[in-house]
């Protein structure tokens, strides 16, 4: 039946290209989202072709429909329950045999299959040259050479699926047949399973009856739903009983080698292998980078590079936005009356979200410099680089990516943790990704590097970060040894070759992110920064005329001689101060204040910490408005940072410890609600109880023996 309206599932293997297709399909035309009940990110896209709509799901990148991990599974829900009308299945060119293998499970679903043959310049670079008529001769199914991250071959690709939506959408004919002692136990469970026509309408009975054969807990889980399920379950497990004597290994493996032969041989006969280069450029650089002497060297060096990198491209862009937004608060200083409203708009949001946003070049370059090493191919080798320390500690090789992407947000940091096959690793990595030092704790840092360690402040940083990465690894051993007991399971991963970066995936994949800072900034620290304008004005507070002589006073004492302009500016700003002490968040301050006097803060600080419960940028914002930056001080506006270092209580020992205390706290409530849809309101407990007792203790540890040293 000819559809104006399809929904095309996006399917492959990671790292063949997928979601560059995907993003050649839909061009901008795509939207970020969750799949329903779960944490696990989709990108959909719809488009316009012909006078139909395609409506294009792009899955998590998946190995095979046997799910182990939370993307396996949600792929093979994907399928299975909302049963799109079109798969395009995305293949690896450069290692077709390993891909063919999900494409064949593909088939059985009973789902009409597409085949993208992606990356066929880097195939044929390395001298492979595909058919892809006899290829799809063989298969049944329709096969199209594409190169996602050039665009190639998307119209060949969509053309395909016209022609089959044309025909009427039919499933292919061609099915593996695993011969004759697998196909005998086959054919009674698929007479079985049909005898349920209700059951088979949800179900496709030759894919049911193989998984049933593989031993696959879902497929069994599923067949509880059919009114024979006893029975046929029964038959099941003898016959996989039997098949194991008859051939002396698991049926499982025996269905699997039946699938790699049935590819072998489609394979050879459409796939020709002229002579590869004798020079592989991936292998020469390899034998550097994998070195296992340089490997870690070199990635801690990457990483220092890149952050010396980020601060020096960026450090200027920064100083530019924070000018704009002193010169902006001038402006309306000048041109509006002293009322609540011009507060509100210097003090408020200007002070606030001017703080935050001054700090977007850093954010759009580190960013920026990520996405490069992933594109480029270099963040799988720091997975194997960091392999053998991350297994010294108690945590599996692949928790890298996590903690890599927590460089960026905790949100998608956590979430990646997902691909992580043992249920114990995975909380493990989700527990310690918060101590990676986030995008949204970047602010915080550079803000009081550059006030209080001028000489080099990308170098503290860069020791914010490191602090980061131990805290995480000694607290993934402590909790290996104490609350997850247990060994991590083996690492194994392929190395995708090198690929230059398309501008296109680095643009999206910056813009992505850095969006959602902006606009985080505009809603979320508004919002905060609002309130922490109405909490720091009200009740408002007239210093009475004997406080403002002590405050002159004081101030001729200290400067004999001083003008009187000189003596009535430090008054306003004094009296400003002192309104704040007076206002609701001066007094909640100084409530909460004797907790964290151990740690050197005064009530601003601590004001600050509580209300960065938030978001972690919204600390800046804070202390933008405590210290009033944007105020008619003098007349030259002074910015936070001048306004920090002017603070007799601020020394560069309690900055140092304000920045490992905001590094190790519990995240932002975006991070924690992630951390509780992955794993639940106990270990959300947990994690908050256990960051929050960590980042307390040491930073009062830290600054009682800095006071004892000094």
């Amino acid at each position: 039946m000819n559809k104006q309206k399809l929904r095309i599932a996006i399917a492959g293997n990671p790292n063949s290209g997928k979601t560059s297709l995907f993003n050649a399909l839909t061009g901008a035309h795509h939207k970020v989202g969750n799949y329903p009940g779960v944490t696990v990110e989709k990108l959909e896209g719809v488009i316009s072709r012909n006078g139909r709509q395609y409506h294009l799901i792009d899955l998590p990148g998946i190995y095979g429909l046997t799910a182990y991990s939370i993307d396996e599974v949600v792929a093979r829900d994907f399928i299975l329950d909302e049963k799109p009308d079109l798969i395009v299945d995305v293949l690896d060119s450069t290692n077709l045999e390993r891909n063919l293998y999900l494409c064949l499970q593909f088939q059985e679903l009973g789902v009409p299959v597409v085949g993208a043959l992606n990356m066929t310049d880097e195939a044929e670079a390395k001298g492979v040259r595909i058919n892809e008529k006899t290829l799809s001769a063989s298969l049944g199914i329709p096969m199209v050479k594409t190169v996602g991250s050039k665009g190639k071959g998307v119209d060949d690709l969509l053309d395909c699926v016209d022609a089959l939506n044309d025909g009427g959408l039919r499933e292919t004919a061609h099915t593996v047949t695993y011969g004759a002692e697998i196909e005998s136990k086959l054919e009674v469970l698929q007479t079985m399973i049909r005898q349920d026509a209700a059951f088979i309408e949800k179900y496709p009975e030759r894919w049911l009856a193989v998984k049933l054969l593989e031993k696959d807990a879902d497929a069994y889980e599923r067949l509880k739903e059919h009114e024979r399920a006893q029975e046929i379950a029964a038959f099941a497990k003898e016959a996989v009983i039997w098949l194991d004597k008859h051939f002396g290994k698991d049926a499982e493996i025996v269905v699997s080698e039946q699938r790699y032969g049935y590819i072998r041989g489609a394979i050879q006969e459409s796939l020709q292998i002229i002579k590869a280069p004798d020079f592989s450029l991936t292998e020469a650089i390899d034998r550097v980078i994998m070195n296992r002497f340089l490997a870690l060297p070199l990635f801690v060096l990457v990483l220092w590079l890149l952050f010396q990198l980020t601060f020096a491209i960026g450090q200027h862009p920064m100083d530019w936005l924070e000018g704009f937004f002193t010169f902006l608060s001038d402006a309306l200083n000048s041109a509006m009356p002293d009322t609540l409203f011009r507060s509100l708009l210097v003090d408020g949001v200007i002070g606030g979200v001017g703080g935050v946003l001054s700090f977007v070049p850093l954010i759009v370059i580190l960013f920026c410099l990520l996405s490069i090493l992933e594109d480029v191919g270099y963040m799988a080798r720091a997975a194997f680089a960091s392999d053998k320390l991350l297994h010294a500690f108690g945590l599996h090789g692949q928790s890298v990516f996590p903690m890599m992407l927590g460089f960026g947000c905790s949100v998608p940091a956590v979430m990646a943790a997902r691909t992580l096959k043992s249920q114990r690793d995975r909380i493990l990595t989700v527990l310690i990704t918060p101590l990676m030092s986030c995008g949204a704790k970047l602010p915080v840092h550079v803000l009081l590097a550059a006030a209080f360690f001028p000489e080099n402040p990308a170098n503290m940083v860069i020791l914010m970060y490191g602090c980061g990465v131990v805290l995480s690894l000694l607290s993934a051993f402590v909790l290996r040894k104490t609350v997850l007991r247990g060994e991590p399971t083996p690492f194994v991963m392929e190395l995708p070759p090198y690929r230059a970066p398309t501008v296109r995936g680095v643009l999206w994949h910056v813009w992505e992110k850095t969006s959602r800072y902006i606009k985080k900034a505009g809603t979320i620290i508004l919002a905060a920064s609002v309130l922490v304008w109405i909490i720091t004005t009200f009740p408002m507070y007239e210093p009475s005329p004997e406080e403002e002589r002590a405050f002159a006073a004081a101030y001729l004492e200290s400067n004999p001689g001083a003008d009187e302009e000189a003596v009535a500016a430090y008054v306003a700003v004094a009296g400003e101060q002192l309104a704040v002490e007076h206002s609701f968040a001066g007094r909640i301050g100084r409530f909460i204040a004797p907790v964290f006097k151990p740690m050197g803060f005064d009530w601003k600080l601590a004001t600050a910490s509580v209300i960065g419960i938030v978001a972690k940028e919204v600390i800046v914002s804070t202390l933008g408005i405590l210290y009033r930056v944007g105020s008619e001080e003098s007349e030259e506006s002074e910015g936070l940072r001048a306004a920090i270092t002017g603070d007799p209580h601020m020394t560069p020992l309690v900055a140092f410890v304000f920045m490992l205390f905001t590094l190790i706290v519990p995240p932002c409530l975006a991070a924690l609600a992630t951390i509780k849809a992955e794993l639940g309101w106990k270990w959300l407990g947990f994690e908050y109880a256990f960051l929050l007792l960590l980042g307390g203790v040491l930073s009062a540890i830290i600054y009682q023996a800095g006071l004892l040293l000094a």
